[in-house]
């Protein structure tokens, strides 16, 4: 590290020290309460797709779920004279159901940072938020790779074998087949999935979307049709909200609003876009198609994006800042206790193994 670098480090680490009331940023310490709300805080804004999820706080490592939004209609009637002996039930609009259990798992988001990028920012008069920044980005990116793509909580992670975090925790799709399978397609009716006695597809299929004849090369002429079917597998009265999206892969987008990914162009803004939520030019079925950062290149979902959640258990954030000279590096080493949670699995549906294609 740079003689001129140092200070910088020296005030970085008192810097967090004062703020979480600790004499010593390099031992481990618990952050406290307020600069965990804010580094959660943070990590929200830095993608516009967690914006648009929720960041939701909880207590207990595992127990219900939230309930941020309303599940299901509250209007009834009940005669209620002496004859009947009936009584007026009321009904809790955010109930969902299970299925409703979340539990939060370890994370560790331990990053490194050379000496000599360190002292390529030591001119810099914003160098604490440019360590900052560097760490929350990518927590960011993990939160939303985790939950398009967690299949698994292993207790030794493998990034290598499992480049998209599969192994980290369980996301929102791996939610959606095991606990909500009458909300999943993965085959058609020409490639049909395998499911087991409990409904989960235990071997995929393939549904064949293209300009053909349905029920025999084809299952579906267009991703219109295709769409307009898996509305139906949300409950009733949630088909027509207007807050529906409809979540695509990159092929799917790239085979369909080709002319529009191209036309693109590269300026900053446009890139910047491509990282966050990209909203394609047209609609599929009837909804807002969307392209989302990391989620599985031949599928869709349709739901709510504030019907998405993350968890965070208050209390668990750990840190410590520590110089590592033996590798010519800083290392920020953190963990929390998180899970990924869907608020409501009838407002959802999820269709994998799309072939935009006839079948051969």
């Amino acid at each position: 590290m740079h003689n001129q670098t140092r200070p910088l480090f020296n005030a970085l680490t008192a810097q967090v020290a004062l703020l979480n009331g600790v004499a010593d940023a390099t031992v481990s310490f618990s952050v406290a309460p307020v600069v965990e709300q804010k580094l959660e805080e943070n990590v929200q804004q830095s993608s516009e797709f967690l914006q648009r999820i929720n960041f939701i706080t909880v207590d207990a490592q595992e127990g219900a779920k939230v309930g941020v939004g309303v599940t299901r209609p509250i209007a009834s009637r009940t005669q209620t004279d002496s004859k009947t002996g009936k009584r007026r039930t009321p009904t809790d609009p955010t109930d969902t159901g299970d299925k409703g259990k979340y539990r939060c798992e370890i994370t560790h988001s331990d990053v490194a940072i050379k000496y000599a990028r360190l002292d390529q920012w030591r001119h810099r008069p914003e160098f604490q938020t440019l360590v900052r920044d560097v760490i929350i980005k990518q927590q960011g990116r993990d939160i939303i790779m985790i939950g398009w793509n967690g299949v698994a909580c292993a207790a030794n992670t493998d990034p290598v074998a499992f480049p998209l975090l599969q192994d980290v925790n369980y996301g929102w799709l791996y939610k959606i087949r095991t606990f909500a399978p009458t909300k999943h397609m993965a085959g058609g009716d020409i490639t049909p999935e395998t499911r087991n006695g409990a409904g989960v597809v235990t071997a995929g299929g393939k549904v064949y979307v293209a300009d053909g004849t349905p029920g025999q090369d084809v299952d579906y002429v267009n991703l219109d049709a295709l769409v307009y079917d898996a509305t139906e597998l949300l409950a009733e009265w949630h088909r027509d909200d207007t807050d529906l999206v409809v979540i695509c892969g990159r092929n799917i987008v790239h085979a369909h609003f080709a002319n529009f990914i191209n036309s693109a162009g590269n300026t900053p803004t446009e890139v910047e876009a491509r990282n966050r939520i990209l909203t394609l030019p047209k609609q599929i079925g009837g909804k807002t198609a969307v392209m989302v950062p990391f989620f599985p290149p031949n599928a869709l979902l349709i739901t709510r994006l504030d019907n998405l959640s993350r968890y965070a258990q208050a209390g668990t954030r750990r840190r410590q800042i520590v110089d590592e000279p033996e590798y010519e590096q800083i290392a920020d080493y953190q963990s929390l206790n998180e899970s990924y949670v869907v608020e409501d699995y009838d407002q959802v549906a999820f269709v994998e193994n799309i072939v935009l294609g006839k079948k051969p």
